[in-house]
């Protein structure tokens, strides 16, 4: 098959389009055809190094596409399903193993590509309004980013929770996709932490920050007594070590790093997810902006791209 292969880590241009090996079949697994692949953050940490993997490897944490084998002991999933998944590796590329325990079934009504554009991000912003701060109405909540396919999700599952909701832009035409998605209040980055104070006395419930170095420091004090610093990503960079005491000097607030994995641990749990994430899908709840599709060829320009903040909403590889 054709894939991404990381032989070596770095920029880029270390992802290379190559022959690659078709995967092999296990039992608990089912091949797809992969239709599309989501581009995330979390892609380019693997592609850097900074959370190491056995290298060379096959990027790509997100995908779906359609069932080509079944591998022994598996049950409820037939050649032709539709599927998606995440959490799992290797989806830029022409073809993927995936374990049945992470498999999610596409239904009636939502194409394989718009499930590869909402399953990762889709699933991280319900265990972050849901679980991790659970979104009340009436909430305040300041999601950074607020134009990118992860802020552009949370805007809109916050509001269907009753919240009111800030976001951070950098630009006007970010500005405008943000106000489209539900946020009440809109602002740039230079100063938000007074800019939030002003708009809601107090501060905010909570923060969901997936910037990182840039924003950490200005979003704890944007936050009212006992709110919930949510760091879910670091895409300006990690965050440098913090004294537990600036959290009791600021207002006894609490800070997590949440990461998926510990939010699908079971399959009950994944399904709960899923299943509201595709019921907005259907229903129109929920927007998915795809910003743009690339070549599986052109993953190092889909790369560049989104570290360079060039893009708002998601990015796709199309095998």
């Amino acid at each position: 098959m054709r894939a991404i292969v990381v032989s070596a880590t770095g920029g880029p241009e270390v992802l290379e389009y190559s022959d690659y090996p078709d995967p092999e079949l296990n039992p608990g697994e089912v091949l797809v055809d992969v239709a599309a692949g989501g581009v995330n953050f979390i892609d380019v940490y693997h592609r850097m190094g900074r959370y190491p993997l056995s290298l060379p490897f096959v990027p790509g944490n997100e995908g779906a596409g359609t069932v080509a084998a079944v591998g022994e002991d598996v049950e409820g999933v037939s050649v032709g399903d539709k599927v998606a998944w995440a959490n799992v590796m290797g989806s830029y590329a022409e073809k993927a193993v995936v374990p049945v325990s992470h498999l999610l079934m596409v239904p009636e009504g939502v194409e394989p590509e718009l499930a590869a554009a909402v399953t990762l991000q889709g699933l991280t912003a319900h265990y972050l309004t849901h679980s991790v701060h659970e979104v009340k109405p009436g909430d305040d909540v300041l999601v950074h980013a607020a134009a990118g396919g992860m802020g552009l999700l949370l805007v809109q599952i916050a509001k269907l929770r009753g919240a009111r909701v800030i976001g951070t832009v950098s630009t006007e035409e970010k500005e405008e996709l943000a106000r489209r998605a539900g946020a009440d209040e809109v602002l740039r980055y230079k100063g938000f932490a007074d800019a939030v104070r002003d708009l809601t006395g107090s501060g905010v419930h909570v923060v969901y920050d997936g910037v990182g170095a840039t924003t950490f420091a200005e979003s704890l004090a944007a936050l009212r007594p006992r709110g919930m610093m949510a760091l879910y990503g670091q895409a300006s960079g990690p965050v440098p070590p913090i004294d537990p005491q600036v959290l009791a000097r600021e207002g006894s607030l609490f800070l997590t790093r949440p990461s998926l994995g510990a939010y699908i641990a079971t399959k009950d749990e994944l399904a709960w997810r899923a299943s509201d994430l595709y019921g907005w899908l259907a229903s129109g709840e929920l927007r998915v902006h795809v910003s743009r599709r690339y070549p599986l060829a052109e993953a190092a320009r889909a790369h560049e791209d989104l570290e360079a903040r060039r893009t708002t909403g998601k990015l796709l590889l199309i095998p």
